[in-house]
């Protein structure tokens, strides 16, 4: 897969991931009333992250958001704290990697700003897509623990009487669309981080020049003319000039009897 291919499929992954996540934050079916006991009822409930929601079978739905923030349970409002952080992080995210597409030039903008962006968006992907999961799979966790407390407490031995005491939640769709939203966010921004890679220039791959020693070594010997380039001996072509200045200078210090003439 080409770096250009990488680093789109992750954007579009992100981008669903995202979506996805801001519908499950504000879907109301996070928990929805356990009908395995009582499948035919007048009354459905289900609650979300926002608001309590009643329907009856005449089709009419009545919702009531919560009023309060205090009187709401701890793990709650984590839950809302986690989809919000991930929200945030993921629109972050999206905005940065837009400007670090490889098919999208802006300015003289290099390769290797784009690798930092890429990475960058990458990164913060994962995040909210971590943020994502853990704030559905607590609130998963909150329902199991309820439901099973409730089933324990539901069935009380009174005089051989089988008595309710109260309405048991299962999971809603929403907690389904988030682990699904926040899969496919941590998928996006892992694919972000593999096409950085190959928007990264290689550091190797340089322009360099290579410098050569260009002196010229020149000796001299009698009878001609001897010039050699590179690295020669110089020891050797020492000896050659010192002894072709030797023999240039017997030759003018022993004059012969015809100069006087």
């Amino acid at each position: 897969m080409s770096t250009t291919t990488c680093q789109v499929v992750g954007f579009l992954l992100s981008l669903l991931g995202l979506a996805g996540c801001i519908a499950a934050t504000g879907m109301d079916m996070w928990s929805t009333q356990d009908l395995y006991d009582n499948p035919v009822t007048a009354v459905f409930q289900y609650e979300g992250l926002w608001r309590s929601c009643v329907r009856q079978s005449s089709g009419f739905t009545e919702c009531r958001p919560y009023f309060t923030i205090l009187g709401l349970p701890a793990m709650l409002q984590a839950v809302r704290a986690l989809m919000i952080v991930g929200i945030v992080l993921g629109v972050i995210g999206l905005l940065v990697s837009i400007f670090a597409l490889k098919c999208i030039r802006i300015g003289n903008m290099e390769d290797s700003a784009k690798a930092k962006m890429t990475l960058t968006s990458g990164i913060v992907f994962i995040i909210s897509g971590v943020c994502a999961i853990i704030g559905v799979s607590v609130f998963a966790n909150m329902l199991v623990t309820n439901f099973w407390m409730s089933s324990a407490s539901m069935y009380g031995t009174m005089g051989g009487m089988v008595q309710t005491v109260q309405t048991r939640y299962t999971f809603g769709a929403a907690l389904f669309v988030g682990w699904v939203a926040g899969g496919l966010t941590l998928i996006g921004g892992v694919m972000m981080c593999i096409a950085c890679r190959g928007l990264t220039p290689d550091d190797t791959n340089y322009k360099a020049v290579s410098y050569h020693a260009s002196g010229h070594n020149v000796g001299y010997k009698s009878g001609g003319f001897k010039a050699s380039t590179g690295f020669g001996s110089n020891m050797k072509n020492k000896k050659i000039y010192d002894g072709g200045a030797r023999t240039e200078d017997e030759g003018q210090s022993h004059p012969s009897k015809y100069d006087y003439v």
